[in-house]
């Protein structure tokens, strides 16, 4: 193992408090990353824009490969979606070099929040509220990631042949309406395809909003595994896993 590799390993899966500070850093340029593209797909192509883009895409390239390098079978992160998404979005941030128009594939790039969820475990240990509303906090950006990636598709195949499809805000409309099963019917996907992503957007996305309603509605327990059965969530003031019977000693904030 080199010196380099050994201190972006270090880094990003190492628990010192400087790995814990990278590891917020790149979750704080994730949000960065995903403001942009909200804010610059309303904005026009101009020459400071794509300039901002190309610095993303080697910032986000960056990160790849030293991801990459620390892997103990690179070949396998090749099996997973989130590295085919980060591709896409690399090649899309670097477009201005390369001279293609596939703008829309930065939305990709809000998989990548997906990724942080290797800080969950700090995440809990630094944050009460986190601890207290893990799966809501995880539904909703769950959804979230679904809505801008299927705004992003629908842009992407209608703007331009569709009239009702004029900008960021006419796609995002349609999904959201879609997915809460609103269905208007002011604003429709033209051809075969706009009818599959329609299906797409109804199936997946009713399935992420009840999922959604369903943490956000039942009642709030808390996360403690039995040291018998493996239970994982209990209600707050357990005594007893109502799985087993064994005894529980969950900690709790020092507050009745």
């Amino acid at each position: 193992m080199t010196y380099l590799t050994h201190r972006l390993r270090t880094l990003y899966e190492g628990d010192t408090d400087r790995a814990h500070r990278f590891r917020y850093g790149l979750l704080a340029f994730d949000l960065a990353t995903l403001l942009f593209i909200v804010v610059s797909s309303f904005m026009p192509r101009e020459p400071l824009v794509e300039g901002v883009d190309v610095l993303i895409g080697a910032a986000v390239t960056a990160d790849f490969l030293s991801r990459l390098a620390i892997c103990p079978r690179p070949g396998r992160e090749f099996l997973r979606p989130t590295t085919w998404a980060d591709l896409a979005a690399i090649a899309s941030f670097l477009a201005p070099i390369v001279g293609e128009g596939a703008g829309f594939l930065r939305i990709l790039r809000t998989l990548r929040l997906l990724r942080t969820y290797q800080l969950l475990d700090r995440l809990r240990a630094d944050f009460l509220f986190f601890r207290r509303n893990e799966e809501v906090i995880i539904a909703a950006v769950n959804l979230a990631v679904f809505v801008f990636v299927m705004t992003g598709i629908v842009f992407a195949t209608q703007h331009g042949r569709n009239p009702a499809i004029g900008n960021y805000v006419d796609a995002l409309y349609f999904t959201v309406t879609s997915l809460t099963t609103t269905g208007y019917g002011d604003v429709t996907l033209h051809g075969t395809g706009g009818r599959l992503v329609s299906v797409v957007v109804m199936i997946c996305g009713v399935t992420l909003f009840l999922r959604l309603a369903q943490v956000l509605f039942r009642p709030y327990k808390v996360r403690f595994p039995c040291p018998t059965c493996g239970l994982q969530r209990h209600e707050t003031d357990a005594v007893h896993c109502k799985a087993c019977g064994t005894g529980l000693n969950i900690p709790d904030e020092g507050a009745y």
